[in-house]
């Protein structure tokens, strides 16, 4: 799987392809539209009760496009709780990249309603949506099955977007039904760059429609969760060389000469350290781009790709050819039988070489999130950073070492707060910190994606996360 977040996208001298035509994969009859009166006479395109992915009996699901511009158009797709969905919690999802689709989350392996059986044609169950409503978006523009114009190419750039397509989604009436507006927003991998500046982006447009500047519907983040995000590059590429010396349960990962030239060139003259240090200094404007992709390339080729050698950069224990977890879900949205059901009109990508490129160009994986995230910490939003402990690429170590550099007022008693076991029926599944409303855990034996590999430990976290409570043994 081109997963999630990879150092191959620093390719910024690549020439950028802008325009996707969509190309059609089947005569989709689109079942309803809604067009805005509020945001510029933006679309939405949707199919209801498709039956694809979830079968349970009345269970209701809904799929589609919201054309936010002229040739943009993001792909949603949203799945209702089993359970009480009325007053169940209601869940956004983004997968990461940049330009990796949020279907990776919903119907690869992880926390969607279905799961791809080895066939390629049927699914089975999964049981996440019986705790929460679930919805899926595949953002920016060219990620997915979205398509278009592909504008976005920095996290700065990605909030608008995902705010005028919630924004049409909750105008349209889709969701009247449940109660609470408010969200929880949970994301992975780059989801650690993207979630914390779709809540700021949105608390600011919040701001502004009480004031009177901006018309539309409040989107009010309840919960925050990300499970191995990439939050500080500084910070997560030491942890790289740290990861390498010594995987905390699994030992050194990198013999001792790899391991000589590691710090040799994250610590010496204009290493790793030293480029990233002026990459941040450079400040965010276009002028830091050139300095900042130079960061990047250096830090990706004489860091991270020894750090990983032969190994899966996902999950340690396997090799550069890892079959978990497995794709079969690849060739059931290549199907176009599936597709038409679903209202889908453009080629499934899993993960998009433009939208990449086009986040390179700006050097966005060389520049860190934590003010932000710090800020929304601070503000006692209810927070969840989690990680497998498996995985190289965004590795728990560089996750832990991210949230202990946050500037909030916990700071100090983290750091002083010793991680503990949480137990499901008496067995380990991971070692947790809790203050107040912020939790940071380890989650043993995952890879990346972590309810792939240990579902129901995830699951477990997840629900004591949206439903407010402290991470504990059950």
């Amino acid at each position: 799987m081109q997963s999630l977040l990879s150092w191959s996208v620093t390719l910024f001298f690549l020439v950028i392809t802008c325009v996707d035509a969509a190309p059609k994969v089947a005569e989709t009859v689109v079942h309803q539209q809604f067009t805005s009166k509020n945001n510029n006479g933006t679309k939405l395109r949707y199919v209801n009760d498709s039956g694809v992915c979830e079968t349970t009996s009345g269970v209701h699901q809904v799929s589609g496009y919201v054309d936010i511009g002229i040739n943009m158009s993001i792909w949603f797709w949203f799945f209702e709780s089993r359970n009480s969905p009325e007053t169940s919690p209601f869940t956004m999802w983004f997968n990461g990249g940049p330009g990796c689709s949020s279907m990776i989350g919903h119907i690869y392996s992880e926390n969607g309603p279905c799961t791809v059986n080895a066939d390629g044609k049927s699914t089975s169950l999964n049981p996440w949506n019986n705790i929460s409503n679930m919805i899926y978006i595949d953002q920016p523009v060219g990620t997915g099955f979205s398509y278009g114009t592909e504008l976005v190419n920095s996290t700065g750039a990605s909030g608008p977007p995902v705010w005028t397509t919630l924004q049409l989604l909750f105008e349209s009436g889709l969701f009247d039904k449940y109660l609470s507006r408010e969200l929880n927003l949970a994301s992975e991998s780059y989801g650690g760059h993207y979630a914390p500046n779709f809540v700021t982006y949105f608390d600011e447009q919040n701001t502004k429609i009480d004031q009177g500047t901006v018309k539309g519907e409040k989107i009010v983040i309840s919960t925050l969760l990300i499970n191995n995000g990439w939050f500080d590059p500084l910070i997560q590429n030491q942890a790289y060389v740290d990861f390498a010396t010594n995987a905390p349960g699994y030992g050194q990962l990198q013999n001792d000469s790899v391991i000589k030239q590691l710090n040799n060139a994250f610590y010496g003259k204009n290493g790793c350290k030293d480029q990233e240090g002026a990459c941040y200094a450079a400040g965010t404007g276009t002028s830091s781009n050139k300095v900042c992709r130079a960061a990047d390339n250096y830090c990706g080729e004489y860091i991270f790709n020894p750090a990983v050698g032969d190994r899966d950069s996902y999950d340690l224990r396997q090799n550069a050819s890892a079959l978990f977890p497995p794709e079969y879900y690849t060739k059931y949205l290549a199907d176009p039988s599936v597709l038409k059901k679903i209202g889908a009109t453009s080629r499934y990508s899993e993960c998009s070489d433009s939208v990449g490129a086009n986040f390179a160009k700006t050097a966005d994986d060389a520049r860190t999130i934590l003010p932000e995230l710090s800020a929304l910490v601070n503000s006692r939003l209810k927070t969840l950073i989690w990680a497998g402990d498996a995985d190289i690429n965004c590795n728990w170590l560089g996750g832990h070492a991210s949230v202990l550099a946050m500037d909030w007022y916990g700071n100090e008693t983290l750091h002083n707060t010793p991680m503990t076991n949480i137990t499901i029926d008496g067995a380990a599944v991971a070692a947790v910190q809790n203050v107040d409303h912020f939790s940071f855990a380890r989650v043993y034996g995952a890879g990346h994606e972590v309810p792939a590999f240990k579902p129901k430990a995830a699951l477990e976290i997840f629900s004591q996360i949206i439903n407010k409570e402290q991470l504990h043994s059950v």
